[in-house]
């Protein structure tokens, strides 16, 4: 069975983070990847402090294995989340979309594991010195919001800057996957898209669909003239964002375009109003599971993979 350093570091069986999706990563996801052997991690996004309570509750209510939360730190938000995980103790942090050192000192105090998402070499750097338990190297094949540099390019330049134990996330989906993130160094793997087909997943009917029946040209980057481009499938208000964002729309209105679209889709599964964030493994993603099955099979896979890699050195 793969195992890792965070594995006796968190406390979990399987060194496999499901990502802290916002609309989507709640309580029950995250509980179930939790007690399926990972680490279930509850998405904050945009969401006041009272709604990420009410999800790490009910995750409580689910299993009595460690969970985590992802705090968006552009979110306005993000004051009132950093002090609910400190009030409820949660096991572990992670945080995207800026950078966490303002909260570090509080929430390493409490005995929280902080586990930052970094995108390059100058972060790793100054999350590792600030305390930091773990890193999270994303590449941009993530859906979401995305960095410039891919996977296979950062996570090396990570494991080489820290002393951290390093998760590799963009573009992992199953075993081989998982298998190419350990060969980089990395000692985990987080994984987002492949849990939107998770059965405790509560999206609408029609997102997981379009996860299920996506190609390997199925995603779009838009969002980068603002300085945080997002990755989401190809839909009629992904190619309408994209026409605004070029076609001189002023960048007030372009936000204001964009504002609560990710809830059209993963609630109402609107296609035309609705963006579907999706890496760009969501082609790979072919059948619905219980998050403890997606769990337990990519670490099946990997493991023979890693064990025979020395066939192809003669």
């Amino acid at each position: 069975m793969i195992r890792s350093a965070i594995c006796e570091m968190l406390g979990i069986t399987y060194p496999v983070f499901q990502g802290g999706m916002a609309w989507i990563a709640d309580g029950k996801l995250a509980a179930a990847v939790s007690e399926g052997g990972g680490l279930g991690i509850i998405a904050s996004g945009n969401a006041p402090g009272a709604y990420v309570r009410e999800q790490i509750r009910i995750a409580r209510g689910l299993t009595d294995k460690p969970i985590g939360v992802n705090i968006m730190l552009m979110s306005p938000y993000a004051d009132d989340v950093a002090k609910v995980v400190l009030e409820e103790k949660v096991d572990v942090v992670t945080t995207g979309a800026g950078n966490p050192s303002k909260y570090m000192k509080d929430w390493l105090a409490a005995g929280i594991r902080v586990i930052p998402v970094v995108a390059s070499v100058a972060l790793a750097k100054l999350m590792t010195r600030l305390g930091a338990s773990a890193l999270i190297a994303e590449g941009g094949e993530s859906g979401g919001h995305v960095g410039e540099l891919t996977t296979m390019v950062l996570v090396p330049q990570i494991v080489d800057t820290t002393s951290l134990p390093v998760i590799a996330a963009g573009g992992i989906a199953d075993g081989r996957g998982m298998a190419a993130a350990f060969m980089l160094g990395a000692q985990g793997v987080q994984m987002g898209t492949r849990f939107l087909s998770a059965v405790e997943c509560s999206i609408h009917p029609v997102y997981k669909e379009k996860i299920l029946k996506a190609n390997d040209l199925c995603t779009m980057v838009t969002g980068k003239r603002l300085g945080h481009p997002v990755r989401s499938l190809r839909t009629p208000f992904a190619r309408a964002y994209q026409k605004a964002e070029y076609g001189g729309m002023p960048d007030e209105e372009l936000e204001a375009l964009g504002t609560g679209a990710l809830r059209l889709a993963v609630q109402e599964g609107d296609n035309e109003r609705g963006c579907f964030l999706a890496g760009q493994i969501a082609a790979m993603v072919k059948q619905e599971q219980p998050a403890a099955d997606i769990v337990r099979e990519v670490c099946e896979q990997a493991e023979p993979i890693l064990m025979g890699a020395s066939k192809w050195v003669k």
